[in-house]
């Protein structure tokens, strides 16, 4: 964590997809403008997240007309690497977090983001670790999976201007649709992928409500600092 004693805890969700969206860039330039860390937990709705590297692909339409057909309505989205699907319980966070240069910190804050992860989903009862199965979506280094099971959680990172935004999502539950799309959408976009390889926390041995899930992940990443809490509505 930085050090700082106080952290802008943002809630709720904003109306439309787009506009959720610019509340997460107007919360990161708000965190590198007033010098204070920002953190944000909450449900952004059923929707079907495609990376910058998919969008480039030659089956993408295919992939978002996939996932238009299994009901989550695609985005794409400037955070990550490959396809992420999110049900309505599955929770996304972002941590913007001021820093004075740009080209340090990058693996301490995914290492840290890890450990926060982790340690959150142990809070709700889940039985996780670092790292994912092979062949699960959106591959990377900085994963949380179910004790020798499927992908729970992904963490993404980007530095714009004086902060870095450290953000992912974690599925809670609804594995079956989610192995559903993510099967139809790898397929088309001619990326290896094994539905198998998708866990959730209520498979893990945590509670299947995101409420509690939410709340753990957001005392974690406070992490015992003063809470100043805004609504998102309000950047």
């Amino acid at each position: 964590m930085t050090g700082r004693r106080a952290v802008r805890v943002y809630r709720g969700r904003r109306a439309t997809r787009e506009a959720d969206r610019d509340a997460t860039r107007a919360m990161v330039e708000r965190a590198a403008e007033a010098d204070t860390p920002a953190v944000r937990v909450w449900t952004p709705g059923q929707q079907l997240a495609f990376g910058r590297r998919d969008s480039r692909a030659d089956g993408y339409e295919t992939a978002r007309t996939a996932a238009a057909d299994h009901g989550f309505p695609p985005v794409e989205r400037s955070v990550g690497g490959r396809a992420v699907a999110y049900a309505d319980s599955t929770l996304a966070f972002a941590h913007a977090v001021p820093t004075d240069d740009a080209r340090t910190g990058l693996d301490d804050r995914y290492a840290t983001a890890v450990e926060t992860v982790v340690d959150a989903l142990r809070a709700c009862g889940a039985a996780v670790e670092r790292g994912e199965p092979p062949e699960s979506f959106c591959p990377g280094d900085y994963s949380v999976r179910a004790t020798g099971g499927g992908k729970i959680a992904g963490i993404a990172q980007r530095v714009r201007g004086e902060a870095a935004l450290v953000a992912g999502s974690v599925t809670v539950a609804d594995r079956a649709s989610i192995r559903g799309v993510l099967a139809a959408v790898y397929d088309a976009l001619g990326v290896a992928f094994d539905p198998d390889s998708v866990g959730s926390v209520a498979a893990a041995g945590g509670p299947a409500d995101p409420g509690p899930v939410r709340t753990a992940l957001e005392d974690a990443l406070v992490d015992g600092r003063e809470r100043v809490l805004r609504d998102v509505t309000a950047l």
